[in-house]
């Protein structure tokens, strides 16, 4: 008898999908590079755009993983390869507005074409799904041209194309969550998406820890490098203790028929700007470790202030989209703390710091109130 393919229904996240998941980390740390080294208007939307192409990339396999049994020798053996294909991708991003554009564009295409083939493989033991990984498969063919495209002409049309990519990826995704068989295992699937959020955490801890090597010892440094990790931490707190918990369950709750259009919003689209929030996070943090002493320039202070918007009101937007009630305090503070930031802009890095850690810190807390008053 051959062995099943399909998820078993008690899946957990497993080494390999650990594994393929260590090659989107390397991307990130990428990203953040693209940024620090270029803060205007034009580098902040080009990294946006090949973010998105990195997330989409990482966040269709893990759809197509959901499904699948990831102990299978040929979803294993599918996932390695496309963790080495994801590895060039991740290693052209410093180029792919550049010199690197068309192998970026290669391996990603080729991800994406794996994930394709994974998930339809997975989904033949069910025609409903199949259906569904059919029509969204037919979608995404034209924003994978798109991207190709852009990365063959170069230039403001690579802008333009890979722009119009990230449209017709979203149009994509509406068309195939109108299917209603997506076989969606909900505990795997939010830990998965708790796993990359996590990752993204680490990463900016890995920026105070790399700007901490070599370093004197002084108190600014140490006050700076104190207060960035806090700040991770709290944004830990802000997700992980309560909103989690609370979209999982949303998800599993949900009827079948709706569940697919409910994990695309929730965690393949609300989880992106979480994401960048992530990213622009540690951008400001890596500014502040490299200048402790010094003032925040208003890049700086901005790329704080958007972390911290992003990744907040990022989560109160996929708590919404999720039914766990309208986070109107979660937003009002943390753009309250966003806004109270251009008022320390003269101070040293650790004050903007130490504001942006007492916001999060008491969405946080609030967010532990209220989960003890629905309990109790």
């Amino acid at each position: 008898m051959s062995r099943a393919i399909t998820s078993p229904g008690d899946q957990s996240a497993t080494f390999v999908e650990l594994f393929f998941d260590l090659v989107f980390v390397f991307g990130i740390t990428q990203i953040v590079g693209l940024l620090h080294h270029d803060l205007s208007w034009a580098g902040v939307g080009r990294a946006v755009l090949v973010f998105w192409l990195v997330w989409w990339a990482w966040t269709q396999f893990t759809w197509a993983l959901n499904a699948a049994d990831t102990t299978h020798p040929f979803v294993e053996f599918g996932t390695l390869v496309a963790t080495a294909v994801a590895f060039f991708m991740a290693v052209a991003i410093p180029g792919s507005f550049g010199v690197h554009a068309v192998w970026f564009a290669t391996s990603y295409v080729l991800v994406r074409t794996l994930g394709l083939w994974i998930y339809a493989r997975v989904a033949s033991a069910n025609p409903g799904q199949a259906a569904a990984v059919r029509l969204f498969g037919a979608a995404s063919v034209a924003g994978l041209l798109a991207v190709f495209a852009g990365a063959l002409f170069g230039g403001p049309m690579q802008t333009w194309l890979w722009g119009l990519a990230i449209a017709l990826d979203v149009v994509a995704a509406a068309i195939g969550g109108r299917a209603q068989h997506w076989d969606i295992h909900a505990e795997h699937f939010a830990e998965r998406h708790g796993l990359i959020v996590i990752i993204a955490l680490g990463e900016s801890l890995i920026v105070a820890a790399a700007g901490l090597t070599g370093a004197e010892f002084t108190p600014n440094v140490i006050a700076v490098s104190f207060l960035g990790v806090l700040v991770a931490c709290a944004l830990w707190w802000t997700y992980f203790p309560v909103a989690k918990p609370e979209l999982e369950e949303a998800l599993e709750s949900a009827a079948p028929a709706v569940r697919g259009s409910m994990a695309r919003d929730v965690f393949s689209l609300a989880h992106f700007p979480m994401l960048c929030g992530v990213i622009a996070y540690a951008v400001a943090l890596e500014e502040a470790i490299a200048h402790p002493g010094d003032p925040l320039p208003a890049s700086g202070l901005f790329a704080l202030a958007l972390g911290l918007v992003l990744f907040v009101g990022g989560t109160a937007l996929a708590m919404w989209r999720a039914t766990c009630g309208r986070p109107v305090a979660r937003i009002a503070i943390i753009v309250t703390t966003a806004a109270a930031l251009s008022l320390v802009s003269g101070q040293p890095a650790y004050v903007p710091l130490a504001v942006a850690l007492a916001g999060v810190a008491l969405v946080a807390f609030l967010d532990e109130r209220r989960a003890d008053r629905i309990g109790s």
